[in-house]
């Protein structure tokens, strides 16, 4: 009986240290320290709109009475990842808006599921607030290429024309308890920004890709968005795919040859389900447009002029 009671008292401070390295090792880690202030925001420029779950971030530019045309970043990196293509189709006569996600850049981080309808409701908020003419064109890079499909799935008559870039394609909902994901997201947070130049052929063309988005981590919220979107808004790229191939919107598809993160052959599996213009880019990852702009901005504003 006595070894027992030893036995367990050995267990129970076992799992007090444990317990303590653990914590540590969370609140080490975690980047997130600061509520996002309006001095942030006044900082980072952009304009903001109040809509129904936050504030959300965004830049609108060109002609206002050009052909409307909505970036949609992907799953982390905010709207900046649109730089170049933003200015480029702005100059080509094109009424432009890029935004931040709820969760991202400087965009509120409610405390709520991240899930389907509130891409939908934050992007159809912005373009009723906005006042922007219907129907518009969406271009959409990874994540944002399930944003771009399924929005024109659920709304087809607010979208003319369709773009997407490297779109995600299969990614099913953790196996893993939501609190450890969140827990290993949180003490991996700088492997995870560092991983984020994996996206280019060339990264070191892109010095200061990981500092830029080391900025929107130090804000609470970025992890909950990222890790809840997981869990409740999986991408079933096949059937996205069809779901838009059944619009009948003009749909131009773009993928970069050596892209790792969603790896070109499954532009193959894309295009047996979805009627598309496609344009293979050489020499270029999960960011064409960036690493071959002259070849890939002139492409697009082509494809939307038509």
């Amino acid at each position: 009986m006595k070894f027992v009671r030893i036995f367990l008292t050995i267990l129970a401070y076992i799992f007090v240290i444990a317990g303590i390295i653990l914590t540590g090792l969370y609140r080490w880690n975690n980047k997130e320290k600061k509520d996002l202030t309006d001095a942030d925001r006044k900082q980072a420029g952009g304009q903001y709109i109040k809509l129904s779950q936050g504030i959300t971030h965004y830049q609108l530019g060109g002609p206002a009475t050009g052909k409307v045309v909505v970036l949609i970043h992907g799953f982390s990196v905010p709207y900046y990842i649109w730089d170049g293509t933003y200015e480029y189709l702005t100059a080509q006569g094109f009424r432009v808006l890029r935004y931040d996600e709820y969760g991202r850049g400087f965009s509120d981080r409610p405390d709520i599921t991240y899930n389907h309808q509130v891409y939908m409701q934050q992007l159809n908020e912005l373009l009723t607030n906005l006042h922007l003419q219907a129907p518009v064109n969406l271009v959409g890079v990874s994540f944002g290429g399930k944003v771009a499909r399924d929005f024109t799935c659920q709304y087809p008559q607010l979208v003319n024309k369709v773009v997407l870039i490297d779109p995600a394609y299969s990614k099913m909902k953790p196996n893993t308890p939501e609190l450890i994901t969140d827990y290993q997201f949180t003490i991996h947070s700088d492997k995870r920004a560092e991983s984020q130049v994996e996206d280019f052929k060339y990264p070191n063309r892109h010095p200061d890709w990981v500092s830029k988005y080391k900025t929107q981590m130090q804000y609470k919220g970025f992890t909950h968005a990222l890790v809840s979107t997981l869990y409740n808004y999986p991408s079933e790229g096949k059937a996205e795919s069809i779901c838009l191939n059944n619009t009948h919107k003009p749909t131009l598809l773009i993928w970069g040859k050596e892209d790792h993160t969603v790896p070109f052959q499954y532009s193959d599996s894309v295009r047996s389900v979805l009627k598309a213009t496609f344009l293979p880019v050489d020499d270029a990852g999960h960011l064409p447009y960036l690493e071959q702009a002259a070849t890939v901005n002139p492409k697009i504003a082509a494809f939307l002029k038509d």
